[in-house]
């Protein structure tokens, strides 16, 4: 058999820039293991976290709204698309590894928690004498430890680095990872307010001045305009945005923070969401044997309180609320 893989990175050699990453120079994965003789290793890390469990529960987790009524909210699962395809985009114009980045993107929010980050403040608050829950951690955790059973799925170096490090400081050790970082911002500003007017919480016209002056009166205009910006600087070799950019994208995330994440009509079902991940959580950490085997492990080796915040995160809404009517409501009954 031809070995396509070995023409796929001689490929690289050309398409790749030297401050790319290049799939023969990868530092490997946390188990060695034979190479496939059709695709690179940024290649089978896509279609590992595509065909992954944790990928397809994405769908059913909250992005910004909790239980909106229409079709057209954001989910995790969209917000991970939209991303991945910002992130491209962006890697594509600065010759950077595609694959990487695209596997970078597709992985980055596996460890959410079920509602968003009203889940995850949850959480923290349960672990906060372990040293707290972060969706990022947990992501890692998610492709290191729980996939496959608590086999992991043995990413590249490269892949954990930028899954890791696509919100938190030290930045990513790749180019890659720094375009997911900046494409995960790219997309949740922009999409969380569009899903804010779709929901009638905000109006076209209530964007500040200066953003819809910078970035554009449009949803798509905006996105192209820091995409745009990004790629300009990023032909320096460093990735960032500029600075009349940068600014309007700093006062799109302080408004949106105050008028959407904050809007106690938005937000106005999360105390919900802390006392019933909360009792999950606990009901749990007492009763471990009601965790699936590869989390009872997990108890076995860490502790009792990080599988069940394991096993939690892991949940999508719909089913934390089904654990939850099952373990604390009452079931209706009939005498016959």
């Amino acid at each position: 058999m031809r070995e396509i893989r070995l023409e796929l990175e001689e490929l690289e050699a050309i398409t790749v820039c030297a401050r790319g990453v290049r799939a023969r120079d990868s530092r490997g994965r946390l188990r060695p293991e034979p190479e496939s003789g059709s695709r690179t290793c940024f290649q089978r890390d896509i279609d590992r976290i595509t065909h992954s469990k944790a990928f397809r529960r994405l769908k059913q987790k909250t992005q910004v709204f909790l239980e909106p009524e229409g079709d057209h909210y954001r989910t995790r699962l969209t917000h991970t698309l939209e991303v991945t395809r910002i992130a491209r985009t962006i890697a594509r114009a600065l010759r950077l590894n595609e694959d990487l980045t695209e596997a970078i993107g597709l992985g980055h929010d596996l460890g959410h928690t079920p509602f968003g980050h009203a889940g995850e403040r949850a959480l923290n608050e349960v672990l906060a004498d372990e040293g707290g829950f972060r969706h990022y951690e947990q992501s890692l955790r998610v492709v290191d430890i729980i996939e496959k059973e608590g086999k992991g799925l043995n990413l590249t170096h490269e892949v954990r680095d930028g899954i890791l490090r696509h919100t938190c400081d030290p930045l990513a050790a790749t180019l890659e990872g720094q375009v997911v970082r900046l494409a995960d911002k790219t997309a949740y500003i922009n999409h969380d307010v569009d899903d804010a007017i779709r929901s009638g919480t905000l109006r076209e016209r209530d964007l500040p001045h200066r953003v819809t002056e910078v970035l554009g009166h449009r949803y798509s205009q905006r996105i192209n305009t820091i995409v745009e910006d990004i790629i300009s600087c990023g032909c320096d070799g460093e990735i960032h945005m500029g600075g009349d950019v940068s600014q309007a994208v700093d006062e799109f995330y302080a408004f949106l923070f105050e008028r959407v994440y904050k809007n106690p009509v938005v937000k106005g079902e999360e105390r919900k969401v802390k006392g019933l991940l909360t009792g999950i959580f606990e009901y749990y950490v007492k009763n471990p044997e009601r965790m699936s085997e590869e989390f009872r492990q997990i108890a076995d080796r860490e502790g009792v309180r990080r599988a069940a915040a394991d096993y939690v995160a892991g949940m999508t809404d719909p089913y934390a609320i089904e654990v939850y009517n099952n373990i604390f409501v009452p079931m209706a009954w009939t005498v016959k």
